[in-house]
């Protein structure tokens, strides 16, 4: 089977990429480094020509809430417009869980945006939903310092390792469309403040760490329940701990 992975020299495509094709499939990693732009265009006939799967794991290069809305918006356009003519049997794209119950992030609006091309287009698809990858804990820290403390959510979060996302998303990927949404987790559940902290302190940050209610995450104030699975759920086996004392150390 033919898979186009766009996006495939990310985080998360590069690792689909090396599992779907250790898996015996003909695997094309899609990016504008190699000649496969959504946003113009160009590449997109002839990366998708003879593809059964187009796997959408790209992402905007700004999260400024009109740049971010004009990516998924024109990006998702021209792919489905390519995938539908090229006759590919399969569109799998990587959203964000709870995206459907922020309405103040520009992020996710956009998210929202990109599945809602995604479900009028009459192509054959799933939707993945994955929540926040253990991998930004960092970058979630560093967006909310103050100057003084980091001030994070009181929110829930259930982190998964971009190595469990990328195993879901392959075993989507070649399980046939649902033409409907899966989601995907972590397997622990804790206040994004408290992530935080463990991750922190692991990394000898000793920056002080402060859960209110009202911090802002990709601009909107969260709910308890707002970045976990509500339902049903895959759920990931790599801990936070696990992480930390393996892949995270790399991060450090």
């Amino acid at each position: 089977m033919k898979i186009v992975v766009i996006g495939g020299s990310g985080l998360i495509g590069s690792k689909l990429v090396n599992i779907l094709r250790a898996r015996g499939h003909e695997v094309l990693p899609a990016s504008p480094a190699s000649g496969v732009n959504t946003i113009t265009g160009e590449g997109l006939a002839r990366a998708l020509a003879g593809a059964d799967v187009v796997v959408d794991v790209a992402n905007s290069p700004s999260f400024e809430d009109q740049a971010v809305m004009e990516f998924f918006q024109t990006s998702g356009r021209n792919l489905l417009a390519a995938a539908a003519a090229a006759g590919v049997r399969h569109h799998v794209a990587l959203s964000v869980v709870g995206a459907d119950r922020l309405p103040d992030s520009g992020y996710l609006r956009a998210k929202i945006a990109q599945e809602e091309l995604i479900r009028k287009s009459g192509l054959p698809y799933t939707i993945v939903r994955a929540t926040q990858f253990i991998e930004f804990l960092g970058g979630i820290a560093t967006a909310g310092f103050d100057g003084q403390v980091i001030r994070l959510s009181s929110g829930l979060m259930q982190p998964i390792a971009s190595d469990d996302v990328a195993a879901a998303v392959a075993d989507f990927t070649l399980g046939g469309p649902i033409n409907g949404i899966a989601e995907i987790a972590g397997p622990e559940r804790e206040s994004m403040a408290g992530l935080v902290q463990r991750y922190l302190k692991s990394t000898n940050d000793a920056r002080p760490v402060v859960a209110d209610a009202h911090a802002r995450y990709f601009g909107a104030e969260l709910a308890e329940l707002s970045l976990v699975p509500i339902g049903q759920a895959r759920l990931g086996t790599i801990t936070l701990g696990h992480w930390l004392k393996t892949a995270g150390a790399v991060h450090k």
